[in-house]
């Protein structure tokens, strides 16, 4: 979303006012972000207190506009949504809207209409309620209940259907709105409960899209027969007035799209305290943190794509696949300094190797397919971690043998652990991304844990993308990434000698399990390579003393 800037009526106004090119003493208008809104604001409120002057911060008034002008959707799975829709003859229907918002373009690109699922009660996200008045005249009631009907959406199956699949979105392709199908008196009395069913969806995905600010509400209608766009502003309160008419056409956008990938490799050190508020930090909290550091650091990366420096905003004009490298500033690690504080007992390691993909138009810049290749790993590592919290909230079987407190901990949600000096080392291996071929070459993805087969990926697909049966192979899906692990260690021995870390959490599969015997074997291995030094340091102190005893007999 943009704004724009109407300012006038400068009490005092100073030639010598800075410039900001987008303000005038007279009326003036400039499309501007939020970002550039903060800056106008701060630089007159600190040039009013520098040279008193009488600026009237009341008359500076900012106006919604809607950055989408156009949106333009997939013709080919456009008219196939609409053809299933009208051969199934249900009243209503609900789903997401699959497709990007550029704001350099100003156009949105619709890929695809997903249907929400039926409820696990095995009921619709959206049917049409009937209302009737009993108060109107008998020969006018049928039409005027087909006039009053309206929508009963369920808001939170709509939500979480979006969140599961904002995981499953490769870079430029997101989650973008809700369609709905359902005749236009239904639709028109409804604006309310689809404002809700909006905001619901734009809340769960919040989070894996944070630069998320309007969101296209479509309208298929069956009486009449036609399509309608709205565009939708996500502030804090959506009402009737949120909704925007934008210009809707069909075309071809699919395979125009440009492609390109990234293999990232990222290791994160996360120091365990022995005292502190910070000894009452979970897993999750602490690893959410470390996951906002790393954006703020991926973020000022710079690019090469295909060994070039990105230097400017020029289209691609190359066919075909493109390597993206990020190049990281050389900076001190704060991070580096707090695992030489005296009260760390332990370290969280969090590293592996990350296959990021994104989809870019044809018309927009390069430095968007890299801005996209970087909120993809960072939307990937978000979900691995979703997961991983989803996984842990079922029910953990303590193992069969061990001592009771390890038969206690095991009980208690990986994400719920509160690290510190009593915790158990343990090792975690995070779900791998595979890709799944989609519409006209492109991909989307899953997430696959170490207990999982490609069949369960098959099933997801299935039930979330509403994809066919007939069209997923599982000898095209790909495994493009090798284990991402995590893992929690006591003592800096154990960060040097990584053999001597072991699984002590049940995580029912995702944890890493070993036989008894692997298990001995390692405990063997860890206690002679911890024994050495020590063997070591008595040979060379009762070599001291031999010697010493030695020359003082002598003298």
């Amino acid at each position: 979303m943009g704004l724009w800037i109407s300012t006038w009526d400068y009490c005092d106004f100073d030639e010598n006012f800075p410039p900001l090119g987008f303000v005038d003493s007279g009326i003036s208008k400039r499309y501007c972000s939020y970002a550039q809104i903060s800056q106008f604001m701060n630089i007159l409120l600190l040039y009013h207190h520098s040279h008193g002057t009488g600026v009237c911060m009341s008359q500076i008034l900012l106006h919604s506009l809607t950055m989408v002008k156009a949106v333009v959707g997939e013709d080919t799975r456009l008219t196939s949504a609409e053809d299933r829709l009208s051969q199934s003859a249900v009243p209503a229907e609900v789903g997401l809207v699959i497709g990007k918002l550029s704001s350099a373009l100003d156009r949105g690109f619709v890929y695809d209409l997903i249907p929400t699922p039926r409820n696990d009660a095995g009921e619709p996200a959206c049917s049409v309620l009937e209302t009737k008045d009993d108060k109107r005249k008998p020969s006018k009631s049928k039409p005027q209940s087909s006039e009053s009907s309206s929508l009963l959406i369920d808001s939170d199956w709509v939500a979480e259907h979006a969140r599961q699949v904002s995981r499953m979105l490769l870079g430029g392709v997101k989650v973008v709105g809700i369609y709905v199908w359902a005749s236009e008196s239904a639709f028109k009395n409804s604006t309310m409960i689809l404002c809700q069913a909006i905001k619901g969806v734009s809340d769960a995905i919040r989070h894996l899209d944070p630069s998320l600010d309007e969101a296209l509400l479509i309208h298929i209608s069956y009486s009449p027969r036609r399509w309608n766009c709205r565009t939708c502003l996500l502030n804090s309160s959506i009402t009737s007035s949120s909704l925007r008419p934008c210009d809707f056409k069909l075309g071809r956008v699919l395979n125009s799209l440009q492609r390109f990938k990234c293999s990232y490799s990222f290791s994160f050190r996360s120091p365990i305290y022995s005292g502190g508020s910070s000894t009452r930090q979970t897993f999750t909290e602490i690893l959410r943190q470390e996951l906002v550091v790393h954006e703020k650091d991926l973020k000022s990366a710079n690019a090469m794509i295909d060994g070039d420096l990105v230097h400017n905003d020029e289209p691609c004009h190359t066919d075909g696949e493109h390597e993206v490298e990020l190049l990281f500033p050389l900076m001190k690690d704060s991070r580096a300094e707090a695992l030489t504080a005296k009260n760390v007992t332990g370290i969280l390691l969090f590293g592996g190797s990350i296959f990021s993909y994104a989809y870019l138009n044809v018309k927009e810049p390069v430095s968007q397919a890299v801005a996209d290749i970087k909120a993809d790993i960072t939307r990937s590592l978000q979900s691995r971690l979703d997961i991983i919290c989803d996984e842990a909230e079922q029910d953990l079987n303590p193992t069969d043998d061990g001592d009771v407190e390890e038969a206690e901990m095991s009980k208690t949600p990986i994400s719920k652990v509160i690290l510190n000096s009593s915790t158990k080392a343990c090792h975690l291996r995070l779900p791998r991304r595979v890709l799944v071929p989609w519409l006209a070459g492109t991909y989307i993805c899953d997430y696959l844990q170490p207990f999982e087969s490609l069949e369960v990926v098959k099933e997801r697909c299935i039930e979330l993308m509403s994809m066919e049966h007939s069209s997923l192979d599982a000898s095209k899906i790909s495994e493009v990434e090798t284990e991402t692990s995590l893992l929690t260690v006591e003592t800096m021995w154990d960060v040097i000698s990584p053999a001597s870390s072991a699984s002590s959490f049940g995580l029912d599969g995702n944890a890493e399990r070993t036989s008894r015997e692997d298990g001995s074997k390692r405990t063997d291995d860890a206690g002679n390579a911890s024994t050495i030094p020590i063997l070591v340091a008595i040979f060379v102190l009762l070599l001291s003393i031999v010697l010493g005893f030695v020359l003082y007999q002598r003298d």
